[in-house]
């Protein structure tokens, strides 16, 4: 019986880094604002780079830290709401950049779950048996996204990648998983709705900027994804006093203080990395892997139980429970 395993981690993100005061020069609002509501400092804006760009470069970087080519991959998964085009994909234009001539490549569309759903995804092509190796990427260019006049939302996100390569192995490292969805909530977070515009149609006019109810969410993400978590625990083989880290997507620090206590885990379990890089989407949850294992938090050998859960539109929300 084949099973699947994350063996090497990376991220990047743009150079350009834009501070609370930064934002305040350009609309109305200000640092102690920002902070205080959501733990964000600073995040990253790309000047020049795509979405494929960001994921690119994070591939190459799982490539050479695993020591493989290109060719060796079986397949490529790009989680991400802010593609370079609808057509070729993201993960296209990826496999075509770094030569993985022999893997299939698509994105998949889940907001801020898209990394737990895409991970989700590739570990069942890995248990299959038919596949081998594959890159798992979680890559947005926020930026692009938003209505920058609008403070409620054009403070939040900024840009970048994370993701993690996938390979076979012997020994069973996904030990649980809870996946949903709710359309009938899905206004409460919309981005890149397009309208009818054939010659046959009464044509719409499109609504491009992403849009939030941010009570709303806030209090989804405490009441729906906490749960989740609890069912992920309680299905798995390990206990919640088991867990080493809980990799949460990060949106919110006052989120991730909400959820330590309603989960019932000690809130030093649950990084954070928001004050530099604010919501990155897809990004965020491969993005903290990554900075965990550079840290010396996470360690890649086998040892540690992972919790990894995403929340975001859709409304989408997912859990994994992973050993690393």
């Amino acid at each position: 019986m084949a099973f699947a395993k994350i063996s090497q981690v990376a991220h990047y993100a743009p150079e350009q880094i834009i501070t609370n005061e930064d934002l305040a020069q350009v609309m109305d609002t200000s640092d102690e604002w920002i902070s205080s509501r959501t733990g964000i400092k600073e995040r990253h804006i790309s000047k020049t780079e795509s979405t494929g760009d960001l994921a690119t470069e994070v591939a190459r970087q799982l490539l050479e830290k695993a020591g493989i080519s290109a060719d060796e991959l079986d397949f490529i998964i790009i989680a991400t709401m802010t593609p370079d085009s609808m057509m070729p994909s993201t993960a296209a234009r990826v496999q075509a950049k770094i030569g993985a001539h022999k893997a299939f490549a698509y994105d998949l569309t889940a907001a801020c779950s898209g990394f737990v759903f895409a991970l989700s995804t590739a570990e069942k092509f890995i248990s299959s048996g038919t596949y081998r190796k594959g890159l798992v990427i979680g890559s947005e260019t926020m930026s692009k996204s938003l209505d920058w006049s609008d403070r409620s939302t054009a403070v939040l996100f900024g840009d970048g990648a994370g993701g993690v390569l996938l390979e076979a192995s012997d020994q069973k490292h996904f030990l649980a998983e809870n996946l949903n969805s709710d359309g009938s909530r899905g206004e409460c977070l919309t981005y890149g709705q397009t309208g009818l515009i054939s010659p046959f149609s009464i044509q719409e006019e499109p609504d491009v900027f992403l849009k939030m109810d941010g009570r709303a969410v806030f209090d989804f993400a405490i009441r729906d994804v906490a749960k989740s978590i609890k069912q992920t625990i309680e299905k798995s083989p390990i206990s919640a006093d088991e867990l080493d880290y809980l990799l949460l997507h990060q949106a919110n620090i006052r989120i991730l203080d909400k959820m330590a206590r309603k989960i019932g885990v000690d809130r030093d379990k649950l990084p954070a990395n928001m004050m530099k890089y604010g919501n990155t989407s897809a990004a965020s949850i491969p993005i903290l892997l990554s900075e965990c294992v550079e840290e010396g938090f996470i360690h890649l050998d086998g040892s540690q139980n992972i919790l990894l859960s995403g929340f975001g539109g859709g409304l989408t929300w997912g859990t994994l429970i992973v050993t690393i």
